[in-house]
């Protein structure tokens, strides 16, 4: 099974209903967002002009750049197949990190209590649909902890759907299992709906676009990303997996520790600006 979502450029209207349900859901900081609407045109392409949306999300891909470069301790976990209306009961137990790809549903999704907030994942994503959110602080992470869409897998877990796509006032989200070649996503991805794949890289996006060919040209010239400089992406998250605990610890030592708190942090702080 392989959850996805369709995005209907000819149903969408840009009316932002699905960023309001998700930061509703959620409580996502007004300054972030899981999901965004952006608007695109009128341009022209080619001899026409084109103008319509780019409701954006996590793309949940099939091979996720964001995953390996997670830096936090792998520890076991068991994994359930959820599937409403499923009967095997099936489990498998593997290694994974604060950021995993679900076996089951091919969702992908962070543990927010082994995040160390040092913002790797969020680098390395190409569609900027990861973030740190400064409202998760806790004794692991001073900076907050990353966030992103997860297909509401709480709700889709529960038998419902994910929050913008209940609130979609035109049916422009369809949610549902690509594996299943009667869903209706499935039916979309046959008719020519297909993901954004970044320039240099194939991850195999699952969110996926479908609409007339001058606003899907518009859309993947507007909007194809570039992969990010793994080589520095690692770098970073090496420094802050090393930092971060020990600015934990030295903070307890009075004045001291708060200086070499201060220089730890500016130490992250510059790298991650070359």
């Amino acid at each position: 099974m392989q959850y996805g979502m369709i995005i209907d450029l000819e149903r969408c209207v840009g009316c932002h209903a699905c960023t309001i349900a998700c930061k509703a859901e959620w409580e996502v900081p007004v300054d972030f967002y899981r999901n965004w609407v952006f608007r695109m045109g009128p341009s022209m392409v080619g001899d026409e002009i084109a103008s319509t949306y780019y409701p954006g999300l996590c793309n949940h891909c099939t091979d996720p750049v964001c995953v390996p470069e997670c830096p936090a301790d792998p520890e076991e976990m068991t994994f359930t197949n959820s599937k409403t209306g499923s009967k095997t009961g099936k489990t498998t137990t593997m290694e994974v990190a604060a950021t995993w790809k679900d076996p089951f549903d091919g969702t992908v999704q962070i543990d927010k209590n082994r995040c160390i907030g040092c913002g790797a994942c969020v680098d390395a994503c190409p569609y900027n649909a990861r973030y740190v959110n400064p409202a998760l602080v806790d004794d692991v992470s001073e900076d907050g902890k990353a966030d992103k869409c997860t297909y509401c897998k709480p709700r889709v877990d529960a038998g419902s759907e994910p929050a913008c796509v209940q609130t979609c006032i035109t049916g422009a989200r369809i949610f549902g299992d690509l594996d299943d070649p009667k869903s209706e996503v499935a039916k979309y991805v046959k008719n020519g709906a297909k993901g954004v794949e970044p320039n240099g890289g194939e991850l195999g996006p699952n969110s996926r676009y479908f609409g007339v060919k001058k606003d899907m040209d518009l859309l993947f010239s507007s909007h194809t990303p570039e992969l990010a400089d793994m080589g520095q992406v690692r770098r970073r998250a090496m420094l802050a997996s090393m930092v971060k605990p020990a600015m934990k610890k030295i903070r307890n030592l009075g004045l001291l520790g708060a200086v070499g708190a201060l220089l730890a942090k500016e130490l992250v702080d510059k790298d991650s600006k070359k």
